[in-house]
């Protein structure tokens, strides 16, 4: 891959930015910007397909969370809720919507009445694995608009950023 720099619609902006205010360094913006576009447009591409199966994004990724931890495909909210990184309340609401959708049911905690668990019911375990095989498929596309070399590399850089952001001591 050659070292250019694209000319798109971020670069635009820096060179006005630039003509604005050269007293600022805008080059950060090449890279926060462009991440911000690229995360707009692949959550675009994503949600095609989740749409494709009667899904917003959040229900997609409640009933991801069930799915992956196996039989018998259930968890309380709140664990949810954290694996989603969503609040309860936004979880509840999600949950609401599948439960209506015939893909999960709520019942109370075996160890604390107060408590309850949401569970995949086999429609919602057939509908996550069918639209997480389209979802893979899917991803496998846009990542192959990259070379494995650069997929490889961006998935380093990405990863140390984002262990840095969220643990800055290191």
């Amino acid at each position: 891959m050659e070292n250019r720099r694209p000319v798109d619609r971020v670069a635009h902006i820096q060179e006005e930015w630039r003509r604005e205010r050269p007293d600022l360094d805008v080059s950060p913006q090449g890279v926060i910007g462009r991440l911000h576009r690229l995360a707009d447009r692949l959550t675009e591409e994503l949600c095609l397909v989740y749409r494709r199966y009667g899904l917003g994004e959040g229900e997609f990724d409640v009933l991801c969370a069930l799915r992956r931890t196996g039989a018998p495909y259930e968890r309380a909210p709140g664990e949810l809720a954290a694996h989603t990184m969503v609040t309860t309340g936004a979880m509840t609401k999600r949950i609401d919507r599948l439960e209506r959708a015939g893909l999960v049911t709520r019942r109370r905690s075996g160890d604390d009445q107060r408590g309850r668990i949401v569970a995949l019911t086999n429609a919602g375990r057939e509908l996550i694995d069918e639209a997480f095989t389209d979802h893979m498929r899917n991803e496998r596309q846009l990542v192959d608009l990259l070379s494995p070399a650069e997929a490889e590399a961006l998935e380093t850089l990405l990863g140390t950023w984002l262990l840095r952001l969220d643990d800055p001591r290191g």
